[in-house]
Order: structure tokens, then sequence, then C-alpha cells
């Protein structure tokens, strides 16, 4: 270890050993990263408003927006991996947040001067969203380097309670900013929200181990296929990996069509979309809470399956919403989804650090990444489509079904016959957590 990151450790080590909330370096990237969160919230609510309520966007067209939003992911999401890895990572988050700031930000400069269009949307999507691929396996990989190994599962835990947070809250205030600005004017605050966090990363202290020298022949294709190999072998996990990516095939449908259903299906006026997702992500703080007790209830490795086919089988109600109260309907149904997956997520991410080798970790992270995300933008063009050729409410019940039905995948397993995870080794204790 160099002198560098020694003190770096060392001034880790000064703060209080046994919490976070002494740690200083870690609570200027956890405050700044709730704002981003928060603001990419409001984003996620606004750029299709835009596109729906200001631009008069077809069904097709919103689908494709939503696609664009995640496409970069199955695109760039492996070499993104190995590159990040080659420098330094703080910085690499640090350009990301200025560059996504210049790009959110474009579009309420448009609206402004009356010259927005789908295309300048299109393109927003797609370059935040590489900006985001390298900004998320950049934070990843950081978060190691800041706090001590012992207090590294904690701030994981903090950091996806602000994620969580960010769904409930970010849609309300979503929903407020653009009943009193516009959709256009709402992603104002997303651009503020990304100063905030480069601001915040600034101020951070503690400087990261330079990366390891390349090995003799190590090339970047080399690297990006012995991840690949791991997963794609490993008879459970990529079962695991088929379920996941499957859902989120189906999850993508559900969300290209989500305000379109909500606002001209339903009727729900634009400034109270917000209020009807924070609902919905309530589910996901819950599941969060409570998915610790029931894996040690129902089994570490059985909660697995049981997640998606037993807590995820009512979240189709929400497909069967009507106008007026029936409306509630929905941010019940996805409320139910938001809880099984979040269960699952936990459940399935502590499978992958049991089996995975330490030295394979990061690679391992990024080839599973790269699958699940990789059919998100496809699921959000499907939905456009199929919600044009035969409606918004039919894709919707197909969305719903088919994300419980990925579960069928690790109930099909050797799952089946677990009831507990195996305990990680000693040196996978240190492992950094990764979302999916």
């Amino acid at each position: 270890m160099t002198e560098l990151a020694k003190q770096g450790q060392d001034a880790g080590a000064e703060t209080d050993g046994r919490s976070l909330r002494r740690h200083p370096d870690f609570l200027l990237l956890w405050s700044g990263q709730t704002v981003s969160e928060m603001g990419s919230a409001v984003t996620q609510i606004a750029l299709p408003l835009v596109a729906v309520v200001a631009l008069k966007a077809s069904t097709f067209q919103v689908g494709l927006l939503t696609a664009a939003t995640t496409v970069a992911f199955a695109l760039i999401a492996l070499p993104a991996g190995a590159l990040v890895d080659r420098g330094s990572k703080r910085s690499v988050m640090i350009v990301c947040n200025l560059l996504r700031l210049l790009i959110i930000g474009s579009v309420p400069l448009a609206a402004a001067l009356g010259a927005v269009t789908m295309a300048q949307l299109y393109v927003v999507a797609v370059a935040a969203g590489v900006c985001t691929v390298f900004f998320d396996v950049a934070y990843q990989s950081y978060v190691p380097s800041l706090v001590r190994a012992e207090l590294r599962m904690d701030a994981n835990g903090k950091l996806g309670t602000t994620q969580a947070f960010a769904q409930l809250g970010g849609p309300g205030l979503g929903g407020g900013l653009v009943a009193a600005f516009g959709a256009a004017g709402a992603m104002t605050a997303d651009a503020i929200s990304y100063a905030v966090s480069v601001v915040s990363i600034l101020g951070i202290r503690t400087r990261e181990e330079p990366p390891p020298a390349r090995r003799e022949g190590e090339t970047l294709r080399s690297r990006i296929a012995e991840g690949l190999r791991f997963v794609v072998r490993h008879r459970i996990l990529r079962r695991v990996v088929a379920c996941t990516a499957t859902a989120n095939l189906f999850s993508g449908m559900s969300t290209a069509l989500t305000m379109l259903f909500l606002v001209r299906v339903l009727h729900v006026r634009p400034g109270l979309t917000g209020l009807v997702m924070a609902v919905s992500a309530v589910g996901g703080i819950a599941g969060g809470a409570f998915a610790g007790p029931l894996a040690r209830r129902i089994g570490s490795a059985r909660i697995i399956w049981v997640s998606m086919l037993v807590f995820g089988a009512p979240q189709i109600i929400a497909a069967a919403a009507w106008r007026g109260w029936g409306v509630l309907l929905f941010p019940l149904g996805c409320g139910i989804a938001y809880f099984a997956s979040m269960v699952y997520n936990v459940a399935q991410l502590s499978y992958r650090q049991s089996v995975t080798p330490p030295e394979l970790m990061g690679r391992m992270n990024a080839a599973v990444r790269w699958v699940v995300w990789g059919t998100l933008p496809l699921g959000s063009t499907l939905g456009g489509v199929l919600g044009t050729l035969v409606g918004v409410r039919p894709v919707l019940w197909l969305a719903f079904t088919g994300s419980w039905a990925a579960g069928w995948f690790v109930f099909f397993s050797p799952l089946r016959h677990l009831r507990d995870v195996p305990e990680p080794g000693p040196k996978s204790e240190s492992a950094s957590v990764a979302t999916s």
C-alpha cells in the first residue's frame, strides 16, 4: 500500500471505529449522493413528462425515450468497469457529475428558449446514461477505499437506504416541481444536485490507492472475458442472472408505459403523478427493512425464489387500476413489486458475494450489471411498440405477470434444495456491495 493510501486509511481510522456518524469523508459522500439521488428521481418524472405534455409524444416515442436512458448500460458497462479500475475513481465521479450538470441543464435552457425537441431529449437521455454508467462503476468501487473493512457493509447499507428514500421522496418532489415550474423547469433541480455532489466529493480528504500496474499480456478484452466466463459457467449464478434480467425486461416495459397509463388512461393530473409513484416506493423501503429478518426466518437461499414467486405475485393488480379511487390499485401493486424486488436483490446479492472469489468480485459485478441492465432498454422499446399496437393496459398485464414469472428461473435450480446461503470465507468479508 502506498504512503498516500495509508494516510487515507489512517484518516478513516481516526474516526469512530464503531460508527460512520463521525466519519467526515463518508458523510460528505453520503450527503452529496443523497441530494444527487433526489435530483435524479425528479428527472425520472420530469423527462418523460416533457415528452408527453410539452411535445405531445406518441406511445412509441415515450418508450424509445425511456429505453435511451438505460441503453448505455448494455453498450459500455463492461469496458467502463475495466477502464475505471485503471485510474482515479474520485476524478471519474467528479467529471461525470460535471458533465451531467451540463447535459441535464440543457433541457430547461432549451425550454426557456422555446427550442426543446424530441431529438434533444433522446441525446440527453443517452449522454446522461453514459455518464451514469461510469459514475456508478467508480462510485461502487470508491467506497472500500474510503471506509474501513468492518464499516463497509454499514456504509453500503446507508447508501442503499438513500436510494430507496429518493425513490420515495423524489417523485413527490418532482411532481410538485412539475406543478410549480413545468416539466422542463423541474429538471433544473437535478442539474443543481450534481453541482452539490461535485462540491461534496471535492471536500473528501481521503485519497485512494493507485491502481496496480497492468500485468504483462493483459488486455481489456481478456479481463472482461474472465468475469463473463465465471458468471456463465456457474450453474446457480447464471440462473440468478437470468431471473434478474428477465424481471428487468418486463419492468422496462411497465416503466415505459407508467406515465402514459397514469395521465392518459387513469387521467391523473401531471402534478400528482409523482405522488402516486412516491407511494409505490414505500414498498422498496419496507423491503430493505424486512429483508434481513425474512431471510433469517425463511432461509437466506430459499428467500431468493420465495420473494419473487410468493411476495411478488399480487403485483399484477396494478394493471387493473381504474379512474377515481381505483387509481390506488396502481401504487399498491407497484409497492408490492418494489417490496419483492428489494428482498430479492438483497438475497441474490448475498449469494453472489458468497460464491465469487475476491479477485473476480468487481468483474463479476460488471458482467452481471451488463446483462441485467442491458434488458431494460429492450423492455422499454418493446413496451412502446406493444403499447402502440395493442394498448397500454394489456401490455401492463403482460409486464407485471412477466416480472413475477421470472422467479421460476431460480425455483428450478439447485437453490430450491437449499435453506441458507453458504457463509462467505474471510477474504469475501471486505468485498464491496454492488447494486443490480
